[in-house]
């Protein structure tokens, strides 16, 4: 599929595909068409057997520097409604394989909301992160109040959603928003190191326990469990699960199928 505003390398490495943000002049400000086109590329990696982990990315010097402004400006509350951008970010939440963002320079509003929509997350040490809504007289609309006080908690989400702060790469690490902060130069090698590690797993392994982490932000603790062990237990019926085991009794790496 062509795309406008990403690129896409369906094998960036094996069993690993790259989405790149693309409008590099507007600083890959997310407007509705390509978040459109991020929805589809993952909707259509997801379907490929050739592909086991997704890769996010922007450039050296921004990721997403937030939704684009231009074409909110003057819509109402009405159009806003009618619009539904945010069924897109639904769609894109639902992605059934791992996701890894590969960050360096500005992850704000739209852009950070983005990085926490995905699974995991490498660091360039010039990444900033934040949500400075606030400074135009709107609020996070795509999950930024809810998964960043997930994410760091209560008064440090109060803080960056209530006064636009925004955070560096080494603070976001140890809030627990990111997994790494590597130097600028690597951190794209890192996030396809992350995904190829992911990569070499059992694929429906992976899936059912992305899904059952997923689980454990949308629901209580005992119906949490529940799912879990219902998934834990389907596993068994896969040919990735006698596999696994076999090698590692048999002392040897496993080949996963994916079956």
């Amino acid at each position: 599929m062509a795309y406008e505003f990403i690129l896409v390398e369906p094998q960036v490495a094996p069993w690993v595909a790259l989405i790149r943000l693309n409008r590099p002049k507007e600083y890959n400000a997310l407007n509705l068409q390509l978040m459109g086109e991020v929805r589809d590329a993952l909707k259509e990696l997801d379907a490929d057997n050739q592909v086991r982990a997704i890769v996010i990315t922007g450039n050296d010097k921004v990721f997403a520097a937030g939704a684009d402004i231009k074409q909110m400006a003057g819509k109402t509350a009405i159009d806003m409604l009618q619009i539904d951008q945010f069924s897109t970010w639904d769609a894109i939440r639902r992605t059934k394989k791992p996701i890894i963002a590969a960050v360096s320079g500005f992850a704000l509003g739209g852009g950070c909301e983005l990085v926490m929509h995905c699974d995991m997350v490498v660091a360039s040490e010039t990444a900033q992160f934040g949500q400075p809504e606030i400074n135009i007289g709107v609020m996070p609309g795509a999950g930024g109040t809810q998964r960043l006080t997930r994410a760091i908690g209560k008064v440090r989400a109060m803080e960056m959603v209530l006064t636009g702060k925004f955070i560096n790469a080494e603070e976001a690490r140890d809030a627990g928003l990111i997994n790494q902060v590597v130097p600028a130069a690597l951190y794209l090698d890192e996030a396809i190191k992350m995904a190829s590690a992911v990569a070499e797993k059992s694929p429906i392994a992976v899936q059912l326990a992305k899904e059952s982490v997923l689980k454990a932000f949308d629901t209580h603790l005992q119906e949490g469990l529940y799912f879990e062990r219902k998934n834990f237990y389907m596993l068994f019926a896969t040919e990735d699960q006698k596999e696994g085991m076999n090698a590692f009794v048999e002392k040897r790496k496993p080949h996963f199928k994916g079956k």
